[in-house]
């Protein structure tokens, strides 16, 4: 399957998708080669609840998230919420969990973005198409 482009259709898209998501509290999000979950995040401008379906890969007991808004060149609020306040909520399979964010750097992020792209290697066409290092985020959970 070709790496989605960012246009009307993919933003539709997502907000189906995110709706969907919150309809069955996450337990059903599989979108390609990837699961997805729900992440919640709080708005660094407005401090509101922000939701967004995004795909993910577990690491341990924590979820593996790329920011990679389809190879754009800028960063999905998303991820500008979560370098504003990284403590988050993840909705997967009718349950909440709290997290806490943090960009993988080094050998870490090099592990786990191969993973990604093995997973699915529509993320790999997603960095050639921008001139930014995609963040892989880990959302590691908070009691």
């Amino acid at each position: 399957m070709p790496a989605a482009r960012m246009g009307p259709s993919l933003r539709v898209f997502w907000r189906i998708h995110r709706a969907f998501m919150r309809l069955t509290g996450g337990r059903f999000g599989r979108v390609g080669a990837m699961d997805a979950l729900l992440l919640t995040t709080t708005g660094r401008k407005s401090g509101d609840r922000r939701d967004v379906a995004v795909n993910y890969m577990r690491d341990g007991d924590s979820y593996v998230v790329v920011a990679s808004y389809a190879g754009e060149d800028r960063d999905p609020a998303w991820w500008l919420n979560l370098k504003s306040d990284p403590d988050a909520e993840v909705t997967l399979a009718g349950k909440r969990e709290r997290v806490r964010a943090r960009e993988t750097v080094g050998a870490e992020r090099d592990r786990l973005w191969s993973r990604f792209i093995e997973a699915d290697p529509a993320y790999a066409e997603y960095q050639r198409r921008t001139k930014r290092r995609l963040p892989v985020v880990l959302l590691v959970p908070i009691g």
